[in-house]
């Protein structure tokens, strides 16, 4: 019978990495309600979640040093515990990662716009904005020029309809994205509404504008602003694609 020793600490280890990853999760996952819906400052909801990413990853790096040998022969104790760790561990740090390494990539962008030069205007949401700590001003032509040099592809969209069809058009798309409609002035050609994420409740605010275009076409022009922060991570402008994209499809 060959004998076969114990690491006295594994099981330990493996009990502690455990309870990590079992609270790292709920914090991950309490992050975005508590701003949601109680109101809790964005950065210190942003703060949580960060807290919870790094009681992640010391759980994983407690299960990995429990699971792997560090001997021939050695038998660990706890393997299973371990092993739940490093499953539950990865689980919780995986949106927290994903968006640490997103937030280290995106430019610090949080107003996209169609039409950098004369942007649609907030009306209406221009009065929802309470708290907000963005200023509803666009930023100018710096940040004009870094959204041409990221994001070329966002341009007027032009339509092969009058104005009033294309207002129609516009409101059967912003309806169909689930944002909130705050304001029709089909007179006007704009549309307003207010976009709002399904975790942490970040809302943004959008201006729809639609001018005439030629003798018989309509151009359209989105603005999408986020009210806080310093980076809207992409969010602004992969929503302004997914309208042009569904508009055009529209009939």
């Amino acid at each position: 019978m060959i004998f076969r020793p114990t690491n006295p600490w594994s099981h330990r280890l493996a009990r502690l990495a455990f309870m990590l990853a079992c609270l790292s999760a709920p914090v991950v996952a309490i992050a975005g309600p508590l701003h949601r819906y109680l109101g809790l400052d964005r950065n210190l909801a942003l703060d949580v979640f960060r807290f919870g990413f790094y009681i992640a990853a010391a759980a994983i790096a407690l299960a990995l040093a429990t699971i792997l040998p560090t001997r021939p022969g050695d038998r660990r104790r706890g393997f299973v515990a371990a092993v739940l760790a490093l499953v539950i561990g990865v689980g919780a740090a995986w949106a927290p990662l994903a968006w640490l390494s997103h937030a280290y990539r995106a430019p610090d962008l949080t107003d996209i716009t169609t039409d950098t030069e004369d942007p649609p205007k907030l009306v209406v949401t221009l009065q929802t904005r309470q708290g907000a700590t963005n200023g509803p001003a666009y930023p100018g032509q710096a940040a004009a020029e870094l959204q041409h040099a990221i994001y070329p592809d966002l341009t007027p969209i032009r339509l092969a309809v009058p104005p009033s069809e294309a207002f129609r058009r516009i409101d059967r798309v912003a309806s169909a994205m689930g944002w909130e409609i705050v304001a029709r002035a089909p007179n006007d050609g704009r549309l307003e509404a207010i976009a709002t994420s399904p975790w942490f409740g970040f809302r943004d605010d959008i201006s729809i504008r639609v001018r005439r275009d030629g003798a018989a076409g309509s151009r359209v022009d989105i603005r999408s602003k986020s009210r806080t922060g310093t980076s809207d991570l992409g969010v602004n402008a992969e929503r302004i694609r997914t309208f042009a994209r569904l508009l055009l499809a529209e009939k």
